[in-house]
Order: C-alpha cells, then sequence, then structure tokens
C-alpha cells in the first residue's frame, strides 16, 4: 500500500510537469524537484522517463472503460447516453492532470522510445454502439449511418479540444461542446430538439453528481516513503 501512494504520487508529480512543459522539456531532476522525491526513489518505481510516460499515458486511457461502463448501464436513451458521457470526457481533459498529461504525452509520441497505446479506436467503437442503439429506439433520424456519425463526432469532439486547449486552457470547453451538440444533434435527431436534449442531460447530470475519473479521485495522495 505504501508502495502504490508513492507510485501514485510520482505519477502525479510527473504528470503536473509534461502538462506543464512537455516531454522533452521534463527531466528526472525536474520530477525530483517538484515531488521532493531522490532521482533514485524515482527510478526505483520508474526504471526511466519513457517508463513514467508510458504509465502516465496508460492511465490516462484506463480512465475511459470505467466512464464509459457507467453509462452503459444508465437509464437514459442512447443519444442522451453520448452527449452526458461527452460532457464528462470534457470536464476530465479540463480538471484532471493525468488525463491531460497523458493526451499531451501521446501527441508528442514521436519523441517518447516506447510503444504507446492506439488512440480513438475505442472511443469510434463506444459512439458507433450508442448510434446503433439510438437506431434501435428510434431516435436517430433515417439516413444517418452510425459508423459514418461517430467518426465524424469523434473528430468534432477531439477538435474542440484541441482548438480549446491552444486558446483558452479548455477553460470555457463546456460552453464549446454544448455548441457543437446544438449544431450535430440537428442532423442526428429525426425531430431535431437540441436545447430540450440539453436540458435533461443537465438535469441528469444535475442528480448523478459529478462522475470524475479515478486519476481525478486519487489527486490528494500524499508522499510517502
Amino acid at each position: 500500500m505504501r508502495a502504490k501512494a508513492t507510485r501514485r504520487f510520482l505519477l502525479e508529480s510527473a504528470a503536473r510537469l509534461f502538462d506543464e512543459r512537455g516531454y522533452a522539456g521534463t527531466s528526472i531532476s525536474d520530477i525530483s524537484a517538484r515531488s521532493g522525491r531522490t532521482s533514485g526513489a524515482i527510478y526505483f518505481h520508474y526504471a526511466s522517463k519513457e517508463n513514467l510516460a508510458l504509465a502516465i499515458v496508460e492511465e490516462h486511457f484506463a480512465t475511459w472503460p470505467k466512464l464509459i461502463g457507467r453509462y452503459g448501464s444508465a437509464d437514459l436513451p442512447a443519444l442522451e447516453k453520448m452527449v452526458a458521457l461527452s460532457f464528462d470526457v470534457a470536464r476530465a481533459f479540463r480538471d484532471d492532470v493525468v488525463t491531460r498529461a497523458g493526451a499531451r504525452l501521446w501527441a508528442e509520441r514521436a519523441a517518447i522510445d516506447a510503444t504507446l497505446p492506439r488512440p480513438f479506436v475505442g472511443w469510434l467503437e463506444t459512439i458507433t454502439a450508442l448510434l446503433e442503439e439510438a437506431r434501435r429506439e428510434g431516435q436517430l433520424a433515417p439516413g444517418v449511418p452510425p459508423d459514418v456519425a461517430a467518426y465524424g463526432l469523434v473528430c468534432a469532439f477531439f477538435g474542440l479540444h484541441t482548438v480549446s486547449d491552444a486558446l483558452e486552457g479548455r477553460s470555457h470547453i463546456e460552453e464549446g461542446l454544448n455548441d457543437l451538440w446544438l449544431l450535430h444533434l440537428n442532423a442526428l435527431q429525426p425531430d431535431p430538439e437540441p436545447e430540450a436534449l440539453l436540458a435533461r442531460v443537465r438535469a441528469y447530470c444535475d442528480r448523478e453528481g459529478p462522475r470524475r475519473p479515478a486519476a481525478a479521485q486519487a489527486a490528494t495522495v500524499q508522499p510517502v516513503g
């Protein structure tokens, strides 16, 4: 338990630096100074900077199946599940340092001498499945192919994150996502009512409370030996 807590603390200390400075701009010495642990202690838990970066990216990817699973069992129409899920993911990218660092490290993958997980495939499968469910419910407009629409939505969602991060550090990501859904729901719904659907999603999320990823919930871990 003690070693696990230490590894978590070091992971989050490194994630803050990778998020701020990127992979090339962060050294083990920097992580040592930020965490208050010796370089030797860091190498004891993570054999190299590459190994530490890989652990952060793997933690980033491990967040999503748990979040997706919760919405898979939610008592909501499929389109509302999809929209609610997108807002939780947006908050994770905005609020959770390990999620942000994992995304930045993957974008800088060419500089990391490690094989990183393949991105987006799971999201394409998840959104396609939700759109197919919406079709079975009669809530997807005729002529909308679930796989094609899923590809476009994933591109739009992660493109929004890239632009929002560059322009305002994702501080207005929820407003941007709301506008994105107002646009896309007009094409996805057979009888478009994007404002009403978004209002139902907000009410649901308010009732359920925040669904923070495990990485964010663990953010208060303190350094131990």
